[in-house]
């Protein structure tokens, strides 16, 4: 069942002092993730230039649409399966190849036909992309960091929806929108070449039983450190890891069924809370007689709160329990969520619209970059994170319809209750679960016996 190996990964990384190291680590994932988020959110600016110019019709833009968020739960799952199974690099690598071609060849469509094809192609990558960044940050940032570090990600993906629009107001009237694929396809494969110098994840390799390449990573990985940093404090204790047999079954098995649910309860909240509010502001402010011009001030002032509940994050990932700070943050966003549809005025409506994005994406980093990939065992760590990516995914799909029926019919009210009903159940499955991740070793959250008949922790 088990090979015994002494190479002692996690407790090697989580005793390294913060170096050049990580901070290269940090670049080269978040750069990967950033054009994800760029190329997600160009696709509104795309779709008006595409109408525009006769290109696309209506009913074609909602294909487009349909297409991304389709590939993008497609991506979600295989970069689970691909992660786990034949590692982080192969993953990442695999999704940023696959975007930036099908990036690049969506600069040549001569059809709607075909530039939906390529956007498919695109959202396998663009799914599967913040799926192995999320899970691989993590496992090289020691424990009394990580929720900082992967939440100074989460603000520089959060960031890719100001990037977006400020490119495409700038790109799209001058150059035209071939121009923005043209952008994003060309910075991916730039990355992708600077990544294939990463190292494959120690902790991985050691799980998989490949001790010889995760002790020369390691040794590697350590030189580097203590080069920048000097002689290294010694290990503070040895853990034997096993190699695990791991089947997808275990994943929803009675030992990370529970798991398994708070990951999946709260990706879901996440996409609903911004794919039912975030992507809707300019037309619930016009709807409530708000002028055009004033509507899309109002939404630029809003998204900026994007990038300010990354900042949040980083402030408190570290010194709040994530359980806490996830379940206070869900209420914070219910109580704007009720305040918002009462507010009235040029300062009132903006201020109000702002907390409530705020505090939205202050859940999105601590949930997708921090709590998800921390509840699952290295083994099934991006399947989990993975499965839980791809049902939030469907519900983005869904979403959108449900917005609309309860909007016309209940009024914004009704979409925030919503929201508000997904959040209650996330917060009941984290609170149920009482699991506790923050300044704690991957190893101690989620270890092997998980998977090998050990008692659950």
């Amino acid at each position: 069942m088990a090979d015994t190996i002494a190479v002692n990964a996690g407790a090697r990384l989580d005793r390294l002092p913060i170096s050049r190291f990580h901070w290269r680590i940090l670049g080269l994932i978040s750069a990967g993730a950033f054009l994800d988020a760029f190329d997600v959110y160009l696709a509104g600016g795309v779709i008006a230039a595409l109408k525009a110019e006769g290109f696309s019709t209506l009913a074609q833009a909602a294909v487009f649409m349909s297409m991304t968020f389709l590939g993008m739960m497609i991506g979600a799952g295989m970069a689970g399966y691909v992660g786990d199974r034949f590692g982080r690099r192969a993953s990442y690598q695999f999704n940023l190849a696959l975007f930036g071609i099908a990036s690049i060849a969506a600069i040549f469509s001569p059809n709607m036909t075909f530039l939906i094809g390529c956007r498919f192609i695109m959202g396998i990558g663009l799914g599967a992309e913040l799926v192995v960044a999320a899970g691989t940050l993590g496992e090289f940032i020691p424990p009394a960091y990580r929720g900082r570090w992967v939440s100074i990600m989460g603000m520089v993906v959060n960031s890719g929806l100001l990037v977006a629009t400020s490119v495409g107001y700038i790109v799209i009237p001058t150059l035209g929108w071939r121009y923005m694929f043209a952008i994003g396809g060309i910075l991916a494969l730039i990355v992708w070449v600077m990544r294939k110098k990463m190292p494959e994840s120690p902790r991985w390799l050691e799980s998989v039983g490949r001790n010889d390449e995760a002790e020369a990573t390691l040794r590697e990985i350590e030189a580097e450190v203590t080069a920048h940093k000097g002689p290294l404090a010694p290990v503070p204790a040895v853990r034997v890891v096993p190699k695990v047999h791991a089947p997808l079954s275990a994943l929803f098995g009675s030992k990370l069924r529970r798991r398994l649910i708070a990951a999946t309860l709260a990706a879901i909240a996440v996409n609903v809370s911004v794919y039912g509010f975030v992507a809707w502001l300019p037309t619930f402010l016009v709807s409530h007689g708000t002028g055009i011009v004033t509507s899309l001030w109002y939404t630029t002032l809003m998204s900026f709160g994007s990038v300010f509940g990354a900042v949040v994050a980083i402030g408190i990932a570290d010194r709040i329990s994530r359980r806490a700070s996830l379940i206070a943050t869900a209420v914070v966003i219910m109580i704007f969520g009720f305040l918002y549809p009462n507010a009235h005025g040029d300062l009132m409506v903006p201020l109000t619209g702002f907390l409530l994005v705020s505090s939205i994406y202050t859940l999105v980093t601590l949930a997708l970059f921090a709590y998800i990939p921390e509840l699952f065992p290295t083994a099934y760590r991006l399947r989990g994170t993975g499965f839980a990516g791809m049902c939030g995914r469907a519900a983005s799909m869904v979403t959108p319809y449900a917005t609309v029926a309860l909007f016309e019919r209940f009024g914004l009210e009704g979409v925030l209750g919503m929201v508000g009903v997904v959040l209650a159940c996330m917060i009941a499955a984290v609170g149920l679960l009482n699991i506790e991740t923050t300044g704690q070793s991957l190893d101690d959250v989620a270890d092997d016996s998980l998977i090998n008949g050990g008692a659950a922790k």
